[in-house]
């Protein structure tokens, strides 16, 4: 308990020496996970540490799906696909402690490679998370302008318009980003840019208030 505590604070402050003296002197805490399972590797992922989450991969005795897919690491993907005890409840579209599928992963941290296998493999592109965000594959890749996953799940059939928290549609993500060509591909599939999300606001307004005129004259028209 008192390591893993210790290992969550110097991931916080991003001490890597320190993290990376631990590691050294037990690899058994780059085991680690918060109260609620998930892992010291993911929180180093979702905090932009990806020198820290290479750290403690390569103390780990085995990625599970969900960090060898947020990291990129395609032959352990693989390896998790064929071996379906390695994915709980036995299915691709299984979630992570906190609620998201592999594919959610891959999109959302730029990993198109990772997320073409999974789409191949079976993994469903209309998956919503288990939490609060409600997101779909399509809204995390837009968020995160990945583009070319963005494209892969459209391909495959992933509902362009659907709502997430808030009543956000992926084209709300790009507006606000100032992201044409994620802009482009979502019209270009059919993305409704007349919906209003929650607080009212059309992707149009959201473009604006983030100073993208050219962006918001283009959902405009």
């Amino acid at each position: 308990m008192e390591s893993s505590r210790r290992c969550f604070e110097l991931l916080q402050a991003g001490d890597t020496n320190g993290l990376r003296q631990i590691l050294e002197q037990d690899p058994a805490a780059s085991e680690v996970c918060d109260a609620s399972g998930v892992s010291l590797l993911m929180h180093s992922i979702y905090r932009g540490r990806r020198n820290l989450a290479e750290l403690i991969a390569s103390k780990k005795k085995a990625l599970d799906i969900f960090e060898a897919t947020a990291l990129g690491r395609l032959d352990r993907v693989k390896e998790c696909l064929r071996d379906t005890s390695a994915i709980d409840s036995h299915s691709i579209d299984s979630r992570s402690k906190d609620g998201f599928t592999a594919l959610h992963f891959a999109c959302f941290f730029g990993q198109p490679e990772a997320a073409r296998l999974l789409v191949e493999s079976g993994a469903a592109v209309d998956t919503v998370a288990a939490n609060p965000t409600q997101v779909m594959p399509l809204h995390s890749a837009a968020s995160s302008r990945n583009l070319e996953a963005a494209r892969l799940l459209l391909e495959h059939g992933a509902p362009v318009n659907a709502r997430q928290q808030g009543g956000w549609v992926p084209i709300h993500a790009a507006a606000q980003n100032g992201d044409r060509p994620m802009v482009e591909l979502l019209l270009k599939h059919h993305a409704d840019p007349k919906l209003a999300n929650g607080d009212g606001k059309t992707p149009a307004m959201v473009a604006r208030e983030k100073g993208h005129e050219e962006i918001a004259a283009l959902l405009e028209k």
